[in-house]
């Protein structure tokens, strides 16, 4: 149990005991279904806990030069990369840095063949392909709403695959279940399986979430053995939010209440929109401790966050008793696409890092001031 009192606010702090459980269960499904599964920095980057994810996973996977960087730096290990577009100057960077490389698009993978043709390391190069079904309800994270600028659509993949192509990668799910994975599959076999006898390996992708309550991790399993064992490749898949679920919360303190034509707000020294940006962008609303959506007969008010932004604020919760300057609030669940996407937007101070460790001591892992703020900028 995480003893809040001990660290500073505010505060992201990891469960070192709960991420190596959802670590062992990830473990575990690759060892049944012969599968790899690597961690998709996107979701998850807090490099100080890689020398434990390293023990369970086999590598991560990078969506830009800095990510794949940071995979040799901290992983050790060359990076399974895969951007929208590549900029031509990082191209050799992203050689020496990736085991594996995909394009979005014909045009970027027959620019860039030269170069690749000299280089003297050579990743295992892949397409992404677009199999036109997913059932992610929320637009902004659908990879595969009509006219996506992700992947390949099958119309422009006539005949063979291209030359020096070993793998096809799609991604088309969002914290999703297994039975979602099964209709993609099924259309991407539709679509794309002549070109199966051609590759080695293919990327699922990310949003399994299978360390979710509920998650049907026998239907999992059984999909991907399945998959493997009919068309003879290599599968890996990429989670995001999967690896950090539930491992973390984020401490924060009321600094105000303030009441204004009825209603009433705690201000936060935390940002929604600069510490929790999801919570505004896909939008969810976070579980805070102790609260409850509205009662009536119990104290009720909205969270604001610190920023300016109007908007920065969630609309209301209960309290078994009155919010006051000074107390604490724990919002669940806060390791995965939080940290990854923070801003120092109006300058509002950034949370520290710590990680709970499994003897339940506290480590603080970074602080962050007001240079930190200052030389982003110029």
């Amino acid at each position: 149990m995480i003893d809040f009192a001990a660290l500073p606010s505010p505060c992201f702090v990891l469960d070192e005991r709960r991420l190596r459980s959802n670590l062992e269960l990830m473990k575990s499904v690759q060892e049944r279904a012969g599968v790899t599964i690597i961690l998709a920095l996107k979701g998850f980057a807090m490099w100080s806990t890689f020398p434990l994810v390293r023990q369970y996973l086999k590598a991560c996977t990078a969506s830009s030069l800095h990510e794949a960087l940071l995979c040799v730096e901290e992983f050790g290990e060359k990076a399974h990369t895969y951007a929208p577009a590549y900029v031509p100057g990082e191209m050799e960077a992203l050689l020496r840095s990736s085991s594996h490389l995909s394009f979005n698009s014909l045009s970027q993978y027959e620019y860039f063949k030269p170069l690749i043709a000299k280089a003297p390391h050579r990743p295992s190069l892949g397409l992404r392909v677009n199999p036109e079904h997913s059932d992610v309800g929320t637009a902004l994270y659908n990879p595969c709403s009509p006219g996506s600028r992700l992947g390949i659509s099958v119309e422009h993949l006539k005949g063979a695959l291209p030359d020096g192509i070993e793998g096809l990668h799609f991604h088309a799910l969002c914290e999703s279940n297994s039975y979602s994975l099964q209709a993609t599959l099924e259309a991407f076999e539709a679509k794309f399986g002549r070109f199966f006898d051609q590759i080695k390996w293919v990327n699922m992708g990310g949003g399994h979430l299978m360390t979710n309550d509920g998650y049907d991790v026998d239907h999992l399993v059984d999909l991907l053995t399945s998959f493997r064992k009919k068309h003879g490749v290599e599968v890996i898949l990429e989670p995001g939010s999967a690896v950090a679920w539930r491992t973390g919360e984020l401490k924060s303190t009321v600094l105000d209440v303030v009441t204004n034509r009825g209603v009433t707000t705690a201000i936060l020294d935390v940002s929604f929109t600069a510490h929790m940006p999801d919570t505004l962008e896909m939008p969810y609303r976070p579980v805070v401790r102790g609260a409850t959506d509205p009662q009536p007969g119990k104290f009720t008010c909205q969270l604001g966050g610190l920023s300016c932004l109007s908007g920065d604020f969630m609309t209301a919760y209960s309290f078994d008793a009155p919010l006051k300057a000074g107390d604490t609030l724990i919002f669940e669940d806060m390791m995965h696409y939080t940290m990854v996407k923070t801003t120092t937007f109006n300058g509002v101070q950034h949370p520290s890092i710590a990680i709970w460790d499994e003897d339940g001591t506290a480590r603080i892992i970074r602080t962050f001031e007001y240079l930190d703020f200052k030389n982003r900028l110029s």
